[in-house]
């Protein structure tokens, strides 16, 4: 990492601030505005947005020219090449598993996929029509009750064993959340499926009879699970980072991280865009709808399209679109309401100037949605799931800043509230 200099000149000092520069590896080269609080001065930046909060190795994104690379590779090609074990192995470990490594992991994983029995206490304290998100957010804290022989945060081997536990249990941990919801009895793991077969069997399957997972079905989930895996600084990825900068246990960090995530604006895109197409409602009202969203004046908007980050294509969509059409042909759906205005939007967009000219491609909370609604997930589960496929990239941020110097995190603030003033007595008031 090279260093230049740049210098800040401020109204009232003597002479110019003098900051370093870094340079990445890729990507804009960033100020270290550390200096500056010996200065009297610190920066404003609200969302921090212009704001790099650590150094990292993990993920790198390109919004304007649609890239997103996961220690270098890109995700179209972990998409279509690699399983979602094979990716959390990569986000964890910076390097791709060879097969015996590749083996050894999935042996690893396959064998920590039960919880506690006692867990399943938790699950009876919660009301049948509570949210997903609030049960998971609530059992994933909870682990650390169970699991506090491997909660040495400066213990390497500690580390390794809380991230092989927390990829295992959540897709049964989520599962599990379904079944509560519908009143069905839970569904143990079984050891000989994989990651994807295993949740969408633990999702779907009963007592009553055999139940066999579609692999057409199976290989989706599995894509979905990556194309969430992780998303570099965001919301929930900084809020475990935050979290884990004050020494909390590794599960406590990632219910954080689930908390952070369960906020609409965050992990509630691919849900919103199902309420989207249900607000519509038929495919005879998609050009009102259209309409409405070309309308400055109008507050609807067109969910599912364009991206906070991506001002080009959403590269996880094209993967998503294709596996979208797959699924779509293996089920046989041709006459569900909701699918059709999605697919009609969808012609939409990528053929009208007005969408063209914004960059409002469809995104991959669109597709997914169509996706996990088309399996037979119900939408409140959306986010859970969301929250299942980004666990390996949470933990690979909170391992790398455990493995390293690392400052607990204090953001600052500009303050314009009322300056000294003295305390009346209730009776002079």
């Amino acid at each position: 990492m090279t260093q230049k200099k740049a210098h800040l000149t401020v109204d009232g000092l003597d002479n110019p601030i003098e900051l370093d520069v870094f340079e990445g590896s890729t990507g804009p080269d960033v100020v270290d505005v550390r200096s500056l609080t010996a200065n009297g001065l610190f920066t404003y930046d609200p969302g921090f947005v212009s704001t790099a909060s650590c150094e990292s190795k993990i993920t790198y994104i390109d919004g304007a020219n649609g890239v997103l690379l996961h220690r270098g590779y890109p995700i179209e090609q972990l998409a279509n090449e690699a399983s979602f074990l094979e990716t959390c192995f990569l986000l964890m470990n910076g390097e791709l598993p060879n097969a015996e490594e590749k083996a050894e992991f999935e042996h690893i994983i396959t064998n920590h996929t039960m919880v506690n029995e006692g867990i399943m206490q938790f699950f009876k304290g919660f009301q049948h029509d509570a949210h997903p998100m609030a049960i998971l957010c609530s059992v994933v804290g909870a682990l650390s009750a169970f699991y506090h022989d491997s909660l040495d945060i400066s213990n390497e081997t500690h580390r390794k064993i809380s991230a092989h536990r927390l990829i295992a249990k959540m897709p049964t941990l989520a599962a599990m959340a379904y079944k509560h919801a519908i009143g069905q009895p839970f569904m143990y793991p079984r050891n000989d499926l994989s990651y994807s077969e295993n949740f969408l069997y633990m999702m779907f399957a009963t007592p009553c009879e055999d139940y066999k997972v579609n692999p057409v079905l199976a290989k989706a989930m599995d894509k979905i699970f990556i194309l969430h895996a992780d998303h570099e600084q965001n919301a929930s990825t900084s809020t475990v980072r935050l979290s884990g900068s004050s020494g909390a246990n590794p599960f406590a960090c990632i219910a954080s991280g689930i908390a952070a995530l369960w906020g609409p604006a965050h992990g509630g895109a691919n849900e919103a865009v199902l309420n989207m197409l249900n607000e519509i409602g038929s495919v005879d009202r998609i050009d009102e709808f259209v309409a409405r969203a070309k309308d400055k004046n109008d507050p609807f908007r067109l969910m599912g399209f364009g991206h906070r980050v991506y001002k080009n294509f959403d590269p996880r969509a094209k993967v998503m679109k294709e596996t979208c059409d797959q699924v779509l042909a293996e089920l046989g759906i041709e006459n569900d309401e909701q699918l059709a205005i999605a697919k009609r939007l969808e012609e939409i967009a990528l053929q009208d100037e007005y969408f063209i000219e914004k960059k409002l491609y469809p995104n991959v909370d669109f597709y997914s949605g169509i996706i996990l609604k088309a399996i037979g997930i119900p939408v409140e589960m959306f986010t859970v799931i969301f929250a299942t496929g980004r666990t390996p990239g949470w933990i690979a941020h909170w391992h790398e800043m455990m493995s390293g110097p690392y400052k607990i995190g204090r953001p600052r603030q500009l303050y314009t509230g009322e300056t000294k003033r003295d305390f009346v007595k209730v009776e002079d008031r």
